[in-house]
């Protein structure tokens, strides 16, 4: 039997159409092994958001290459779309493989040598359809990843993906619902939906289809929880948060992209809102969902950011409350408008600012999870971290317990005791004493 091995990085579109790869090969009859297995076969689904995520890219590229020599390694996704010629010139690859080819990757790869090399990339204005890749399954994890919709028309100043993903193309509510269905009988009691532009999801056929899937997950006799990936912040309008509202099973989640808290800074970055509007959308949120977190994106050192820029943009953060910043240095993105912009900011001011804001976000995601000493919530366990279980609560909050028995992929009512720089410590309640390894 032969044996195939992926390597995945960057989003969860990713990690979702790298379990839909990995299925059509176990159909093909090849044995999934770990990414550091030899193997006959190495796929490398790419990821270019950063100029750091193509050289990650190439690293493992090459490591593929390193494990077996006489394996055909096929680097597919972002980067292989937005830049062919370049990842052709790897040293090892035999396949590069565009978006909206991956679902052929095992035709592709039979085809396929190792010394040859082929290249299958559509253009941008090639990529109309929806390309079906069925996960139905996560290795190791408890949590389910379901992909809606690829694809954005946003163009922010800053962003390369809108040319490596196409424009919108939505998935039938169909074979959504279908395959939670599958997923749920799998045992997931968690499913999270996601997509390179989520809330665009049914624009391409006119209408804001989000809350369908929403509706139809909701109504899914297994699935326990509904949690949303990445959010336009204009799409959270008051009607749509109170109809969101009214789903028991929706998580009080919401990761909000932010990217700025200054205006101007919104402004050259082509987002569509201000910050008015943005603590607006976090209040109505707020009012609507009681435990509600709000989670975000912010980057630092885009071009033309001065000292006082950014200034704004900490105070922003700060009085908004964040649960949770993830924090990136603006990257240049070859072909994108900031990369053509003046007064590029040096990489020694963007890291001095990404560690005062990274001050800034700890404060506040501990001042948000001091809330909760003393309460019991509800958690999903997912794995052992420490020799303790750890899961999440339904608003996204990491939580450890100690336990001898096997909690993945259960929940349990916990008690939250000690809130940690990167959990909060709880007890099973009810059930034992809270034990802590040697």
């Amino acid at each position: 039997m032969k044996k195939v091995a992926f390597i995945t990085l960057g989003c969860k579109v990713n990690t979702y159409e790298t379990e839909g790869m990995k299925r059509i090969f176990e159909k093909g009859g090849y044995e999934v092994v770990e990414p550091d297995d030899v193997a006959d076969v190495y796929v490398i689904n790419t990821c270019t958001v950063t100029h750091l995520s193509d050289r990650k890219s190439r690293q493992m590229i090459r490591r593929a290459r390193r494990l077996n020599p006489r394996a055909v390694i096929a680097a597919v996704g972002c980067y292989a779309q937005v830049a062919p010629e370049e990842v052709s010139a790897i040293e090892g690859v035999n396949l590069v493989v565009g978006n909206n080819h991956k679902n052929e990757i095992l035709s592709l790869v039979e085809h396929a040598a190792w010394n040859t090399l082929q290249v299958d990339v559509s253009a941008r204005k090639e990529l109309k359809e929806y390309e079906e890749l069925w996960a139905q399954s996560f290795s190791g994890r408890t949590r389910a990843f379901l992909k809606i919709q690829d694809g954005c028309d946003q163009f922010c100043s800053y962003c390369i993906i809108p040319f490596a993903r196409g424009s919108v193309r939505s998935r039938s509510l169909g074979n959504i619902l279908d395959e939670a269905e599958r997923l749920s009988e799998n045992g997931f009691l968690e499913i999270v939906l996601t997509g390179i532009h989520l809330t665009s999801y049914g624009m391409d056929e006119g209408k804001n289809g989000l809350i369908d899937v929403i509706a139809g997950l909701n109504g899914i006799e297994g699935i326990r929880r509904i949690r949303l990936g990445s959010l336009e912040p204009l799409y959270m309008n008051p009607a749509l948060i109170h109809r969101m509202s009214e789903f028991e099973k929706l998580c009080p989640h919401f990761h909000l992209s932010l990217q700025s808290g200054c205006d101007m800074t919104l402004a050259r970055m082509n987002r569509k809102y201000n910050t008015r509007q943005y603590r607006e959308i976090v209040e109505n949120i707020r009012h609507a969902f009681a435990d509600a977190a709000i989670t975000t994106d912010i980057m630092v050192g885009f071009p033309g950011e001065t000292g006082e820029e950014f200034n704004e943009t900490c105070n922003f953060a700060e009085s908004i409350g964040f649960s949770q910043i993830h924090i990136f240095q603006y990257s240049v993105r070859k072909g994108t408008k900031a990369a053509e912009m003046p007064d590029q900011v040096p990489a020694a001011v963007k890291e001095e600012r990404s560690k005062i804001l990274g001050r800034i976000a700890e404060r506040s995601k501990a001042n948000f999870r001091e809330n909760y000493i003393g309460r019991t919530v509800e958690v999903l366990f997912e794995h052992i971290q420490d020799g303790l279980w750890e899961g999440h609560t339904r608003n996204y909050i990491p939580v450890r317990v100690a336990s001898q028995a096997d909690l993945s992929g259960k929940i349990d009512m916990v008690g939250l005791v000690e809130n940690k720089p990167e959990y909060m410590l709880g007890r099973i309640e009810e059930t034992e004493p809270l034990v802590f390894p040697v």
